[in-house]
């Protein structure tokens, strides 16, 4: 059956079909543009809090960071101090020391 026929025939009807293109109208265009750079801002949006979200989190861990190092280095100067006590109790130096009793006592 061809519908691009202008004239019928004989038994066939007389209403002649014509295809038309689907166009959208001004508004429709601007609608579409409004809702699509709405979801543009949306998206924006989104990548930017999650950014932010990102960046407090790095910036609480750097701060953890910061008060442990502090940390061990306090704890490093207290080893080393506590260790130094057995060093010297326990240098050859200090074991070729020889302990004086006094002998007299000053007068004035």
């Amino acid at each position: 059956m061809n519908r691009s026929h202008r004239f019928s025939g004989r038994n066939q009807n007389s209403v002649s079909f014509q295809v038309r293109a689907r166009t959208l109208g001004p508004v429709s265009n601007t609608i579409i543009l409004i809702v699509l750079a709405c979801l543009l801002g949306l998206l924006y949006l989104t990548q930017v809090t999650k950014t932010n979200a990102y960046g407090y989190q790095i910036n609480s861990l750097q701060e953890q960071q910061a008060k442990l190092k502090s940390q061990n280095d306090s704890l490093e100067v207290d080893s080393a101090r506590l260790q130094s006590l057995d060093r010297v109790q326990n240098s050859d130096a200090a074991k070729n020391m020889v302990s004086v009793a006094p002998s007299a006592t000053a007068k004035n």
